[in-house]
């Protein structure tokens, strides 16, 4: 199997940058992010993902939710006119049981928001350096639900604007795992057909 096989666009061009341009995003394509994600599929179509969106313009939040990320990921992100909170419902909301695949569908909806920002001329950077306590505790968030990711969003920026260290990684190519090292064919660990 090629590693070359044809992927949509907005798939392969994908990125992850950690500079954004002043420009707002426009509330349209902000409902078109979340109603993509929105249409994601889930176990039991439980639909465990949850967003809070904090928009630069909203000073409080955005300050609030810039706290709730680790030191070296605050030294980016607030350069991205939206950051968002993602979290997970544990719990089936029709049984009260524990829903093991809620952080996997909660995936998969940020996939597919992933996608379609691209899709839109957007960028965004998911960023697992949050301190979840404290996003808690300032967006009162009920205990039935864990803090699963940030992400900074925006239109991507100009890379020289970032400080040396961060420049660098910015200019790192987008490498992946080969195709060989991550499908197997029946059995783990025995190579897939071409």
């Amino acid at each position: 199997m090629s590693d070359n096989s044809p992927v949509i666009k907005a798939i392969s061009q994908r990125r992850s940058p950690r500079v954004f341009l002043e420009r707002s995003v426009e509330p349209g394509k902000l409902v078109s992010l979340f109603e993509a994600a929105r249409l994601a599929p889930s176990s039991n179509n439980e639909q465990p993902w949850r967003f809070i969106v904090a928009i630069k313009d909203d000073i409080g939040a955005y300050g609030d939710l810039l706290n709730c990320l680790r030191p070296g990921n605050r030294a980016w992100a607030h350069t991205a006119p939206v950051l968002l909170l993602v979290l997970s419902r544990k719990t089936y909301e029709k049984t009260g049981v524990n829903n093991r695949h809620a952080w996997h569908d909660v995936g998969l909806s940020v996939g597919i928001l992933s996608v379609q920002a691209t899709a839109l001329g957007l960028a965004l950077h998911q960023i697992g350096g949050i301190i979840p306590e404290e996003a808690k505790n300032r967006f009162g968030i009920p205990d039935e639900f864990d803090v699963v990711t940030a992400i900074a969003l925006g239109y991507e920026g100009d890379p020289s604007a970032l400080p040396a260290d961060l420049q660098a990684k910015e200019g790192r190519s987008r490498t992946r795992k080969p195709l060989n090292e991550i499908l197997f064919s029946g059995y783990f660990g025995k190579q897939s057909a071409p």
